[in-house]
């Protein structure tokens, strides 16, 4: 039995996991070691890792960061301490490999802590650019600590080889939160409006706003923005999801129940939705608009627009049916009149899909079963000059 040691830190990227936790946890050459951190472990978003148990999973190891606040100082010093607490855990657990998925800072602790402890890291969504948030550099970094690479698309996966990793290590898998939309009995839209209390307007929106970490002091200034522009909207239901432990996120978290309170008509809020009201909410609202990744991963398998505001998820390959737009509300607003027009909404329903058919948790499960970890030393895969050339 190959012991694989999944990692999740937050609500969202537990929703991406749990098909692959569940295709480990029923392999039968894979033994399922789980160990849960981050947002998971906070009162204040929720005590999620309650919902893993309740999906029957066991959790092996809770790695407290001990994250208290949302500046860099205290995001530095979680790093640290989580950090030491996955050393001592794979100490503990010895796992054969550790999955991670992405370029959050707890995951970040935790490639360090498999690197220095010869455990081979396999890395899902690499090779992508987010040019307004620092998870880029911690992306490309938990690359070059990872010894299997799972892209959600090719031009992603071109991109990790860029970085010196060698091609047979390098696979094009597809975005796997595809496989839960694909997978996943969504809610009906009576299921889904008992699920959140509230009957949905003529028209509905979904907002999901993240801050900028490469930028100071802005947050509040672009959400006010987005605000402004929502405050426009007539006979339309707002339904907000709040931001990660990132920094700055604590003072959108505080603008959006202040909204809430003062809107309290058209406007809701969840801590998390988890992944099932958030799938099935994406049946029914008219767009989504936001700056996360998931507006441009998964909401276009919906055949609904997304709005992207900002910098913070420039740089990703992108469908048509995503409308990027500077954080002013006069743009937003142009934006949102976007979503209506009817061509637009024609080419959307015939838009190329980029990240898969939903098949990555099967891709993943075969290279984890198949991989060989007896050599974990790596050479760097330098490109040709005639690749270099057409760079």
């Amino acid at each position: 039995m190959k012991k694989i040691g999944v990692i999740t830190g937050t609500r969202a990227e537990y929703g991406l996991l749990k098909p692959l936790i569940k295709a480990i946890d029923d392999a039968k050459v894979l033994q399922l070691q789980l160990f849960v951190t981050g947002m998971h472990l906070m009162s204040e978003f929720g005590n999620t890792y309650l919902q893993i148990e309740k999906d029957g999973f066991t959790i092996d190891a809770k790695v407290d960061d001990g994250l208290k606040g949302d500046s860099a100082l205290a995001i530095s010093k979680a790093v640290g301490k989580a950090t030491i607490g996955f050393a001592e855990t794979f100490g503990e657990f010895n796992p054969d490999m550790i999955v991670v998925l992405g370029d959050r800072s707890e995951i970040l602790a935790a490639a360090t802590a498999a690197v220095i402890s010869n455990i081979p890291v396999a890395h899902i969504h690499g090779g992508e650019t987010t040019e307004g948030a620092y998870d880029e550099f911690i992306r490309h970094a938990i690359t070059k600590m990872s010894h299997l690479h799972f892209a959600s698309c090719e031009v992603y996966r071109n991109r990790i080889i860029q970085l010196g990793e060698q091609p047979h290590t390098v696979f094009n898998v597809g975005a796997i939160g595809i496989d839960s939309i694909k997978n996943l009995q969504l809610l009906d839209k009576k299921s889904f409006e008992e699920s959140i209390a509230t009957k949905l307007d003529k028209k509905s929106v979904l907002i999901t706003f993240h801050p900028v970490t490469m930028e100071n002091c802005t947050a509040e200034v672009q959400f006010q923005e987005l605000l402004s522009a929502l405050d426009k909207l007539k006979n339309t239901t707002l339904i907000f999801t709040k931001p990660n432990s990132d920094k700055g996120g604590r003072a959108i978290i505080d603008m959006i129940d202040s909204y809430v309170e003062n809107n309290i008509a058209k406007a809701i809020s969840f801590i998390s939705l988890g992944q099932l009201r958030y799938l099935s909410a994406l049946k029914y609202v008219d767009f989504v608009i936001g700056n996360s990744s998931s507006g441009i991963l998964e909401v276009p398998y919906f055949h609904i627009p997304t709005i992207n505001i900002g910098d913070r998820q420039k740089g990703r390959v992108a469908p048509i049916s995503v409308i990027h737009c500077a954080p002013n509300e006069h743009e937003i607003s142009s934006s949102i009149i976007k979503t209506t027009n009817k061509n637009f909404l024609d080419e959307i329903s015939k838009q190329e899909l980029l990240f898969g058919n939903g098949d990555a948790t099967n891709k993943i499960i075969n290279k984890l079963t198949t991989y060989n970890n007896k050599n974990l030393k790596k050479s760097f895969y330098d490109l040709k000059p005639t690749c270099f050339e057409k760079l």
